[in-house]
């Protein structure tokens, strides 16, 4: 049998599940996740590798008509993935089928002709099935199979893992037939100092409301692994206004210092080694609005 080997962009519109998915098909949390749309912000690889296939995952941030500079840099991660993808993975949610059992999905066919102008192979994911009547799903099937030439529609649901073999297979058929480019034990090629922000973040979406996850952005400031000796993290939590700053520390410093705590946990989990983590915060005014600062953060 032939090896087959490469990239496949997991796009959509936020919170339909994107990085769920991802960190089921691959059994290890790599992509943050978060009741909140908008959490994954830049594009996020993780490795499925088998006997017969090695499926690189370019998890993307949601589809949003952007209103900052940040949101152009999102957009441009997706058009990033999807001109190194092989093909692509179109996700969309029980939300398609609207109310009083209308099917929309107009919106979602625009997405996909706007953003797939190479014409890679679009493989359609309906998540969250869970969540629907089952004898609703085949029509709805033939609708959306008859508004795109889609190489296959897979209805899943992420959460409970419904349907995900059969999408692992309809995803190894769209792969070209090459070698693997990774070793079968590798998960990803991004630094842990890069998983160990987006842990950061993920704590400060579930913790906060409103405007301040949206507003703040993590750095590592150092990483020092210490032989003998927890490893020392340093991470700077940026954000746009001096009010923001005072509510992301809190009285005393308890809420920065739950969100220490949990992250910390967090991090452990993912290194599966103890660590010092020692957070920051500091004010970078508008930063979501300035392409210079945005580029001093890493996009």
């Amino acid at each position: 049998m032939d090896y087959r080997a490469g990239y496949i962009a997991i796009t959509g519109r936020p919170n339909v599940g994107k990085s769920t998915l991802m960190n089921h098909l691959l059994n290890h949390k790599l992509s943050i996740t978060s009741p909140k749309p908008q959490t994954t912000r830049r594009s996020i690889m993780g490795i499925l590798s088998d006997q017969e296939a090695q499926i690189i995952f370019l998890d993307t941030p949601g589809i949003i008509e952007p209103k900052y500079h940040l949101h152009k840099a999102m957009i441009r991660q997706i058009q990033s993935s999807i001109v190194d993808a092989d093909a692509l993975l179109f996700m969309v949610d029980n939300t398609i089928f609207g109310a009083n059992g209308k099917v929309d999905f107009d919106r979602e066919i625009q997405s996909i002709k706007k953003y797939n102008t190479m014409h890679k192979p679009v493989i359609l994911v309906i998540n969250k099935i869970d969540l629907v009547v089952k004898r609703s799903l085949l029509p709805v099937i033939e609708a959306l199979d008859a508004a795109y030439p889609f190489k296959s529609i897979v209805p899943i649901s992420a959460k409970k893992k419904d349907g995900l073999k059969d999408l692992v297979s309809e995803l190894k058929n769209v792969l070209p037939i090459h070698h693997p480019f990774y070793d079968h034990e590798t998960l990803s090629e991004y630094p842990e100092r890069f998983f160990v922000a987006e842990l950061i973040r993920e704590q400060i979406f579930y913790y906060y409301k409103e405007e301040i996850p949206y507003s703040t952005e993590v750095q590592i400031a150092e990483f020092l692994e210490r032989e003998g000796r927890k490893d020392y993290i340093s991470a700077v939590i940026y954000t746009e206004r001096d009010s923001q700053k005072g509510i992301l520390i809190g009285r005393q410093g308890k809420a920065l210092k739950d969100i220490g705590t949990r992250a910390r946990r967090a991090i452990e989990n993912f290194l599966n080694r103890p660590v010092f983590l020692e957070l920051h915060v500091k004010v970078s005014k508008d930063w979501r609005k300035s392409d210079s600062k945005l580029r001093q953060l890493g996009y």
